[in-house]
């Protein structure tokens, strides 16, 4: 049987040393390697197929591509899209002719963020995979309906990658102690009855020891990526050596790590997800929730200025006319940011965040002018009515340019009843319908007897 656990190189990362040799090594990822899933059924189907895998960094998209190659029995030949052009696309493709013409065996060509390619380069190996001269893997971190181009995305299944839950990581964690340099020696295969079953650490060696809470924050600083954990508890087994400790607890992580950085891409697809969640909390009127996720992008790295202008839209497109004072709020709340900067003047946009999702909503402003744009883009050029056009000179007195026009203030009520204000001949149109939360209930009294005048004085005619 082909040796699956083949030690990895002494001085590799703690990363690369525990990779999985074997698709049932993998930890995460059971919505797709679960039996009868469908990563597991091209497994074991004995056909390939190429691929796009999409999901965070840390998930295991490369290892799946090796271990795809590994059980195939395929060459790999991998590229960066941050180093590779056109001209190592080519090489690959000769490389994988070479190897055809040689041995006879198939070439997986894999993509490592794929995203990064522009479209004359993911042009440039879609006649390889269409021949079936390669079996094409990318992997990507964004969302391949907008990173990819369509001739692609047509000759390649996408599978999506998920970030390991915590229970996954602790797995993840509890594997990695037995694999410290210094602390354990080589990886050793045990056998029963001559299969390859698993690993056995050295049972001489010492590991380190880490307190409950130890593990817990480790497992949320790794904020659901495998390697950024290994790469912890490397970082933390080298403390330990240099410092001779054998057990570490909260203190010792505290003064070891780094100041955590969340996983969030300013430009990419965690960043539009999460400003779509703050968006939504704030129109569920949800205030714990939207100030959960405005945070999240504050401890991430967002710009807070460029939040500051998502609260004043959300004012407009949420809120509206239910309650005016949110704009007030929010517009006070970017002019405090600006003055105090960070981390002062971020209270100021969860202020106005937490009065959003507070506040009585209608999007029926939003709707309104929506729908008189849609009216006006199919409508024609129609005139002003004659008793609404401006008559500045005499000519344009002459020619009946206002005449006939009612003065509001000049009416009972300040209302001009049964006055028209549309084109001559324009059909009835409601675009506004206010809604009967906040100050919007009494806008919509307030119309309700200006419409019953219009009629009654319409009838008087």
């Amino acid at each position: 049987m082909k040796d699956l656990f083949a030690p990895a190189q002494p001085a590799a990362p703690l990363a690369e040393r525990l990779r999985p040799r074997h698709i049932d090594e993998v930890i995460g990822q059971s919505h797709l390697l679960g039996a009868g899933k469908p990563l597991r059924l091209a497994f074991s189907s004995g056909k390939l197929h190429s691929m796009i895998l999409w999901g965070p960094p840390g998930v295991g998209k490369t290892t799946l591509a090796r271990l795809m190659a590994s059980a195939f029995d395929a060459e790999f030949v991998p590229l960066s899209a941050v180093l590779s052009g056109v001209k190592d696309i080519r090489e690959a493709i000769a490389q994988a002719e070479q190897t055809l013409q040689q041995s006879g065996r198939h070439t997986i060509l894999f993509v490592d963020e794929v995203h990064r390619f522009n479209k004359s380069q993911q042009d440039a190996f879609l006649p390889y995979v269409e021949q079936g001269l390669v079996t094409f893997i990318g992997a990507t971190t964004e969302n391949p309906s907008f990173e990819l181009n369509n001739a692609l995305l047509s000759r390649a299944q996408v599978y999506v990658l998920q970030s390991l839950t915590d229970a996954e990581l602790g797995q993840l964690l509890e594997r990695a102690q037995q694999f410290f340099v210094g602390r354990v020696s080589t990886r050793q295969i045990v056998k029963d009855e001559g299969v390859d079953v698993g690993l056995k650490p050295d049972l001489q060696a010492d590991g380190l020891e880490f307190s409950d809470e130890a593990k817990a924050r480790i497992i949320g600083y790794a904020d659901g990526d495998a390697r950024r954990l290994l790469n912890v508890l490397e970082q933390l087994q080298t403390a330990a050596s240099a410092a001779g400790v054998a057990s570490i607890g909260a203190e010792f992580l505290d003064n070891t790590l780094a100041q955590k950085l969340r996983r969030f891409d300013k430009g990419g697809e965690a960043f539009y997800d999460q400003i779509s969640a703050l968006h939504k909390s704030v129109r569920g009127s949800n205030p714990d929730a939207a100030l959960y996720w405005l945070v999240r992008m504050l401890d991430g790295g967002a710009d807070a200025r460029y939040l500051a202008r998502r609260i004043v839209r959300m004012a407009w497109e949420d809120i509206g006319l239910a309650d005016p004072r949110a704009l007030q709020i929010c517009n006070d709340a970017a002019l405090t940011y600006e003055r105090l900067g960070s981390p002062e003047g971020e209270l100021a946009l969860a202020q106005a965040t937490l009065y959003l999702a507070c506040a009585p909503k209608s999007n029926a402003g939003y709707v309104a002018y929506n729908a008189a744009r849609a009216w006006v883009a199919q409508d024609g050029s129609r005139d002003v009515p004659m008793h609404l056009r401006n008559a500045p000179t005499k000519l344009m007195k002459q020619l009946d340019y206002g005449k006939d026009y009612r003065y509001a203030h000049d009416e009972a009520g300040g209302y001009a009843a049964g006055e028209n204000y549309f084109p001559e001949a324009m059909p009835a149109v409601s675009f506004y319908l206010p809604t009967d939360r906040g100050l919007e209930a009494k806008i919509s009294e307030k119309l309700a007897h200006l419409r019953e005048l219009d009629a009654n004085a319409k009838k008087k005619l």
